[in-house]
């Protein structure tokens, strides 16, 4: 059965209650009046339309009261500040003012992206919540919708313990996040360590992995795709041999192939979700009809949009060889008037089917392989990145030792750009983010140590919920 019937997800009504004040935690279901909403999931019917409006969910965000906060999840506010926070991505001095508490770290703990965040994933957490602790009895379909629904919240802790939380290598001890995982309007959780929420992450993706076994397109969640955030995963909290199986199992048993030099622009180019199984192994999607139309990230990006406010770093530039396909997709020209500057030319769909974004693309597991494999395998190493290399015209990597380590995270960093890696990675190196001098000169240089390396838990949060008052992040008291 083709789960979705071949077509890209639509806006739906959904089973969740929407929040209805700022008064109320984000991680509240329903008033205690309601039914719980997992036992309003009575068929597998209605398990497909709650899955159609979890993965809407990872696009849209969330509107709390009058206030939208649709661009805050993967459609936009995710993959920018994983480069605006970090060296690549900076604000054109001619801008439209967003993100720029983030071009200049000055972000308060009122910030309005920091809540737009939090809110639309655990929004979408909650959504997970009632697929996965529905009654309705087990069949392929039914044991499929639940999988996904397991990896589709192990992406949102995953996303959210990384950006509200210290990283996994300096310390799992730290708080890290609330965990939430089933229906009841009382629970105010406090922040479990962050090893705790790594925990749930890795045993909801072991779920999904036992689960699935259907594949559709890359808008959704199959099989080798909670595999391949389970790489990441493990190579985020610096388990370099399960990171290392887990990407070659993608690798080697997975059904996706890699881009090569000839079609890569053509690959950019095409917003579509794909069939194909073409690189993208999965992907937050957009269409004609359900997209985030202006606030989409490639009108943030692209200079035929409404905004292009942001442009690529001098310094990622310029590590890109003239023969490297990638460098086509980083056009020159000027911003303002007799200022050169380079473009982001990523995201290209403006009307229509918008672009999507990439969460996951085999291109990564290869490079995952490389990094994890240098400490005990150099000529792995070196085999598993020069798969990328050779299939963008730059020069192979020969290295060896620190040097070799070094030249695979300029890779992920070349190969990555825009689509938001570079600051989590920076964090899981626990590197200071040093920037060109594009940046102003206040915010060049973000020691490792800096408080705004995390973001702060929103303050409507620590209204709503008394057990988490006390628990705020560091620096922003």
């Amino acid at each position: 059965m083709n789960l979705f019937s071949k077509y890209k997800l639509v806006g739906l009504a959904v089973i969740v209650a929407a929040f209805a004040s700022c008064s109320k935690s984000f991680l509240e279901l329903t008033p205690p009046t309601s039914v719980s909403p997992e036992t309003a999931l009575s068929t597998e019917a209605d398990l497909l339309v709650a899955t159609k409006g979890m993965y809407a969910g990872l696009r849209t965000g969330v509107t709390i009261g009058t206030t939208s906060y649709a661009p805050d999840a993967f459609g936009r506010t995710i993959p920018v500040l994983g480069d605006v926070m970090a060296d690549n991505a900076y604000q054109s001095s001619v801008n439209t003012n967003r993100y720029t508490l983030y071009n200049n770290y000055t972000f308060p703990v009122t910030d309005g992206n920091a809540l737009g965040m939090w809110a639309s994933l655990y929004a979408v957490i909650l959504r997970a919540n009632n697929i996965i602790n529905a009654p309705v009895d087990a069949n392929a379909n039914v044991n499929q919708y639940k999988g996904e629904a397991y990896a589709v919240r192990a992406l949102c802790y995953f996303t959210l313990v990384r950006y509200y939380a210290r990283p996994y290598t300096e310390d799992p001890n730290k708080p890290g996040l609330p965990i939430i995982t089933t229906y009841d309007p009382d629970f105010k959780p406090e922040r479990s360590k962050i090893a705790d929420v790594y925990a749930l992450i890795n045993s909801d993706l072991n779920q999904a992995y036992t689960l699935m076994t259907l594949f559709t397109n890359s808008s959704q969640f199959s099989k080798y795709a909670a595999k391949a955030l389970q790489a990441k995963v493990y190579l985020t909290m610096g388990d370099m041999a399960n990171a290392r199986t887990a990407a070659l199992d993608v690798i080697n048993n997975g059904p996706f192939k890699l881009v090569g030099a000839a079609d890569y622009v053509a690959y950019w180019a095409n917003n579509a979700i794909r069939e194909d199984k073409l690189e993208t192994v999965f992907e937050v999607s957009s269409d004609a009809v359900s997209n985030l139309a202006f606030d989409a990230l490639s009108y943030l990006y692209s200079q035929a949009g409404n905004y292009g406010d942001f442009l690529v770093a001098s310094d990622l530039y310029s590590l890109f060889s003239a023969g490297d396909v990638r460098r086509t997709l980083y056009p020159t020209g000027e911003r303002p008037k007799n200022t050169p500057v380079v473009f982001i030319n990523k995201y290209t769909g403006l009307a229509g089917d918008r672009s999507d974004t990439k969460i996951l693309r085999l291109s990564e597991m290869y490079l995952i392989a490389a990094e994890a494999s240098v400490g005990t395998n150099e000529a792995d190493a070196i085999k598993y990145v020069n798969e990328i290399t050779s299939r963008r015209g730059a020069a192979p990597i020969a290295s060896t030792g620190a040097a070799l380590y070094e030249d695979i995270i300029t890779e992920r960093r070349k190969e990555l750009a825009f689509e938001g890696d570079r600051y989590l990675d920076l964090q899981r190196l626990k590197r200071d983010v040093v920037r060109s001098t594009n940046y102003p000169s206040a915010a060049r240089t973000i020691a490792f140590t800096n408080f705004r390396r995390i973001l702060p838990i929103p303050q409507a949060e620590m209204d709503a919920n008394p057990n988490i008052r006390s628990q705020q992040n560091e620096g922003y008291k």
